[in-house]
């Protein structure tokens, strides 16, 4: 039996044929194949890089149909995959890639990409060190900074 293939297009032209199953790891691209049958699916916001990075976590956590059971040790197995996909992306493509998520709706990729962020932000010692980590700019004079501290400092 064939799998059905979607075809999907980059804003660069790039085209990502992918089974559907992986396909509708994203309710963005699963509503349209619904109204959109048999067709070319444009996304004019997502460079070909970050939609083959989200097509691998997509094809990696798609459903399989071909009786294989669901069992723990393939939920630890993809976790170890997740860590490790987010763990060999740079800080831009990781933005890129929360961004595609949140456009394309796959929460999942969703997840893991925004904990990554929350470990990064954690392994900071202060503010100066996030804002650099982020390259962040500090917009606040001096004086609006520590009115700001004052504010929302933590009662003992």
């Amino acid at each position: 039996m064939s799998k059905k293939m979607i075809l999907l297009k980059s804003s660069d032209g790039e085209s990502f044929v992918v089974e559907e199953a992986a396909a509708r790891q994203s309710t963005i691209i699963s509503f349209l194949v619904e109204e959109f049958p048999d067709q070319e699916l444009p996304f004019r916001n997502l460079t070909s890089q970050i939609f083959g990075k989200v097509m691998e976590y997509c094809k990696k956590h798609a459903v399989k149909d071909d009786g294989g059971d669901s069992s723990s040790s393939s939920s630890d197995d993809l976790k170890k995959w997740d860590a490790e996909f987010v763990e060999e992306i740079d800080q831009p493509m990781l933005m890129d890639l929360i961004m595609a998520a949140n456009y394309l709706h796959i929460p999942g990729l969703l997840d893991v990409t925004c904990q990554k962020v929350a470990d990064m932000i954690a392994a900071c010692n202060d503010e100066k060190e996030i804002r650099a980590t982020f390259d962040i700019e500090n917009d606040f004079t001096e004086v609006e900074a520590e009115a700001i501290r004052m504010e929302n400092q933590y009662r003992n």
